[in-house]
């Protein structure tokens, strides 16, 4: 753990280095990719905190978007109704760091104090969303996690969608026509950030003599209630931690977006953090980030891809060699979710552990022919 603390260190200096220097320009002159980047580190925070329960813990949870519904809504109204006092005591006419660096006027044009205000703004947003959403978990957790396999996932989908309907139905919220979002204070240092931050805490937990009761209820449930050691409790510690950082994700997702809907937080977006989290390989951090990274670019290339005008000209030389009329390829291409599932069933059935979710096995393998 002291090296990774280490690098975690160097990982957020050398992320606040980037933030100082090069942030601004690269969203001025490529906000496409930055816009990515920004989708990249959310979803990587989503696929990690889902992993520690269902890959870590071997439950089966649907309700991650619930979650950040969760975040996203709290600290929306916590940026709407709270943020501007916060941001008025700090950097305001006779807030506390105007009243401060006053003697410094070289300080002064760079506009130090209003930096600081809306980063502080956003930080105390998104622990205020991520805190609510823990509340929320431990709330889902403590009658349903007795509960296990497909009984699981079924209360799980139905907390997500009573979260999604409460929302469509409360005023307060903007209900289905959505709620704007004062400050869009996100960007790549925080949600990088809180990603390395998630992965640290979750690979923490899990390498701990603590956390070895993750890996105990998920090998074999009933031998650790046979043993004395409290399952119940190792699921909801799982299930709130996973719930906290879905519930950051929510925020930063909110604070970039500017805008939030019900429907963005779907039955459909938590298949896809599920997705991510089998892809990658249940219960390994590195294929999950990585399935997350997969997951977030291939439907950008497929969108690219869907524009090309080659492939009309590639359709006829086929035909003309195989003598066979093909569908129209190029409609396949512009329906690029066909393709894209298309895709993940075919990697799924070549690689039913996910990309790397056997690689503790293949490691011992190679160990045991070389000691052979």
């Amino acid at each position: 753990m002291k090296y990774a603390r280490t690098i975690l260190a160097v990982f957020l200096f050398l992320l606040f280095l980037f933030a100082l220097i090069g942030e601004r320009p690269f969203s001025a002159h490529f906000a496409y990719y930055y816009d990515i980047l920004i989708n990249i580190g959310i979803n990587i925070i989503l696929a990690v905190s889902l992993n520690l329960v269902n890959g870590y813990t071997g439950q089966f949870s649907l309700g991650h978007a619930g979650f950040m519904a969760v975040g996203a809504y709290a600290a929306g109204s916590w940026a709407d109704h709270l943020s501007p006092g916060l941001i008025n005591f700090i950097a305001g006419p006779n807030g506390v760091l105007t009243f401060v660096l006053k003697p410094f006027p070289i300080l002064q044009p760079l506009g130090l104090p209003t930096v600081l205000a809306d980063n502080a703004a956003l930080v105390v947003a998104t622990l205020f969303g991520g805190l609510l959403a823990a509340v929320a978990g431990l709330a889902v957790g403590i009658p349903s996690l007795r509960l296990r396999g497909d009984y699981l996932a079924i209360v799980t989908l139905g907390f997500g969608e009573i979260i999604r309907t409460l929302i469509l139905n409360i005023d307060f919220l903007g209900a289905a026509r959505g709620m704007s979002v004062s400050g869009t204070y996100t960007n790549i240092f925080w949600t990088f950030g809180f990603a390395a931050i998630a992965i640290y805490i979750v690979l923490g937990l899990v390498n701990s003599t603590y956390g070895r009761g993750f890996l105990t209820v998920r090998d074999d449930e009933v031998a650790a209630e046979a043993m004395g050691i409290n399952t119940t409790k190792y699921k909801v510690i799982a299930f709130v931690v996973g719930a906290f950082f879905a519930g950051t994700a929510g925020s930063l997702f909110a604070h970039y977006t500017g805008y939030l809907t019900p429907e963005g937080f779907n039955f459909f977006k938590s298949v896809d953090v599920v997705v991510m989290v089998i892809l990658g390989g249940m219960g390994s951090t590195v294929g999950v980030i990585l399935a997350a990274v997969l997951l977030t670019i291939l439907p950008e290339l497929l969108r690219a891809l869907a524009h090309t005008d080659f492939v009309p000209a590639f359709q006829r030389g086929l035909e003309g060699v195989i003598k066979i009329h093909l569908p129209p390829l190029q409609g396949l291409l512009e329906n690029r979710l066909i393709l894209y599932s298309l895709l993940l069933i075919l990697l799924m059935l070549t690689r039913p552990q996910g990309l790397f979710g056997d690689l503790a096995g293949s490691r011992r393998r190679v160990a045991s022919s070389a000691s052979k």
